[in-house]
């Protein structure tokens, strides 16, 4: 099975990326995941269901630790090999 996941985490700053953001961003890109697409107001990755699940644990854990008061996230079921 093949997840995609779509987040954003708060609070948001317009200046400066924020620590809990920058969190996020290392961890989807370290993550064994097959596509990222990271952008200022909402993040996409996309993969196998274990690394996907495994990421949005370790997304959690580490945002939360790193200030974020808030991080929306929704995980869609998508086809084998495509969107």
């Amino acid at each position: 099975m093949r997840l995609r996941v779509e987040f954003t985490t708060e609070p948001f700053d317009l200046d400066e990326a924020p620590a809990h953001a920058v969190v996020a961003r290392e961890v989807v890109e370290a993550a064994e995941l097959d596509a990222v697409d990271v952008g200022p107001f909402g993040n996409t990755a996309e993969g196998g269901a274990d690394a996907v699940l495994t990421a949005v644990d370790t997304l959690l854990r580490k945002t939360l630790k790193a200030g974020a008061t808030r991080v929306s996230l929704q995980i869609n079921v998508v086809e084998e090999g495509g969107a």
